[in-house]
């Protein structure tokens, strides 16, 4: 009854009538439902993640998995979860969650807009507390700026608030929904270095096309340029612009690594690509007291064949 209040309160305060509503989602989770002229997607509270995108006249673009478990503490496997402070596990410390603690709180929603252009823009937000810094002892806040239209439109401002510098990782960790993985190309790597995570982090250079014929953890760095990835069997491809980002990672667990995922069905391997925008590793940034960062990421289908 609770959370059916709260949610009543906040589909009253940002609610756009016939564009946006706060809805209870799966699990009961609060999520937010847009449907513009552009697009529709869903956007949970739970982690401000993005787990629906879908263009006018097109077919869905976001991956989530239907084993996904939806509660408090768990994260949503699939859709686009935020990795903050840190990327996989961390480093000093392997009981602590992996890609951080954000993934799997509820952010505040802050506001929700519809454009002129025909776009709706949502921001949510956290900030540092005691459960953050169980993990992690510094001064933060986070907001995440979604702006759904035509293409998909991200930007994650990391804020410094306390008194002490620190360093950090972060990632929008895509998943893409596709036809079939094993015949999806990614270009835009070429030439590229990369650290293979899972063959030991060894450094290695993309030859050509990236296409994964078994299980796949790259970390390309010092890439900040577009990336896009054709996939024939939804006949379309998909890009992913950003900025001030320097890692681009390619995941999929592949097969072997599915079976030991609960939340991921033995063969949904073969219907999600993860390329995502990110600065992990030797990418990380740093921030002194009262300092910013904004790390851009744009989607949107480049043709359809």
């Amino acid at each position: 009854m609770e959370k059916l209040l709260r949610i009543d309160e906040l589909n009253e305060r940002f609610g756009i009538k016939g564009t946006a509503q706060v809805a209870g989602g799966n699990g009961g989770l609060p999520k937010l439902n847009i449907s513009g002229l552009l697009a529709e997607a869903e956007i949970y509270l739970h982690g401000a993640q993005v787990t629906a995108w879908r263009p006018a006249g097109e077919e869905e673009v976001i991956f989530l998995s239907r084993h996904s478990k939806w509660v408090d503490g768990r994260a949503i496997r699939g859709g686009i979860p935020v990795c903050f402070p840190w990327f996989r596990a961390k480093a000093d410390d392997p009981n602590a969650p992996a890609h951080g603690f954000v993934r799997t709180k509820e952010w505040n929603l802050e506001s929700v807009h519809a454009g002129g252009d025909g776009t709706v823009t949502v921001v949510c937000a956290t900030r540092s507390d005691e459960g953050s810094r169980r993990w992690w002892p510094h001064e933060f806040r986070l907001a995440h700026r979604i702006t759904v239209g035509k293409t998909l439109g991200m930007e994650l401002t990391v804020s410094n608030s306390g008194s002490t510098a620190f360093r950090f990782e972060e990632a929008l960790h895509t998943y893409f929904r596709v036809g079939d993985v094993e015949q999806v190309e990614v270009r835009g790597l070429e030439g590229v270095e990369f650290l293979d995570n899972v063959d030991g982090n060894r450094q290695k250079v993309q030859s050509g096309g990236l296409r994964l014929t078994g299980p796949a953890d790259n970390a390309f760095i010092n890439s900040g340029s577009a990336v896009e990835f054709s996939d024939p069997g939804l006949g379309r491809t998909v890009r992913t612009a950003k900025g001030n980002s320097s890692t681009t990672i390619v995941w999929n667990p592949w097969r072997q690594g599915a079976a030991k995922l609960a939340d991921l069905g033995d063969e949904e391997w073969k219907q999600m690509i993860c390329v995502e925008a990110g600065n992990i590793l030797g990418g990380a940034i740093s921030l002194d007291p009262g300092e910013e960062h904004t790390m851009h990421a744009e989607i949107g289908l480049a043709g359809r064949h």
